[in-house]
Formats: structure tokens, C-alpha cells, sequence
């Protein structure tokens, strides 16, 4: 493949997996706050469920590696479920 059509197909891919790994990141950080403000709520539930979604949507798209993601959900889900309810 030529370089500046590899360079191309480079970026593009690189503009994907970005806006990707911003969502996931905004997502482990929301419940990251709910757990360091140390309540449980339903939107604290709903924060969790939307942070493993987001790993899982991460692991499809190619953009984490699935034995990454598995670590991140299992320390966020343990970490959740030590709050008081």
C-alpha cells in the first residue's frame, strides 16, 4: 500500500478509536466520583452500568483489549458494591 494511503487509513483510525476511548474515559470517570463521594443511588447504579457498557463497547470496537476491560469493570464493580447503601 502506498504511504500516504496507509497515512490516511492511519488517521482515520486513529480519529475512531479516539472519540472511542474519550467516551469510555468520561463514562469510568463518572462512577469513579460516585465512589469517591461514597453514596449509592439509581443514578449511581445507572453510572456503573453505563461505565461496563461503555468498556464493553471499547473491547468491540478493538480499542481496549478485553483482559483490560475485565480489570476495569471487576475493580469498579468491587469498589461500587463496598458503598453503603
Amino acid at each position: 500500500m502506498p504511504a500516504a494511503k496507509t497515512l490516511r487509513a492511519q488517521n482515520r483510525k486513529a480519529d475512531r478509536n479516539r472519540s472511542t476511548r474519550s467516551f469510555t474515559r468520561s463514562r469510568v470517570r463518572a462512577i469513579a466520583e460516585v465512589i469517591e463521594d461514597g453514596s449509592k443511588t439509581a443514578e449511581s447504579d445507572e453510572a456503573l452500568k453505563s461505565a461496563v457498557s461503555a468498556l464493553d463497547k471499547a473491547v468491540t470496537k478493538g480499542v481496549l483489549h478485553r483482559n483490560t476491560a475485565a480489570r476495569k469493570k471487576s475493580r469498579l464493580t468491587k469498589q461500587y458494591n463496598k458503598l453503603s447503601s
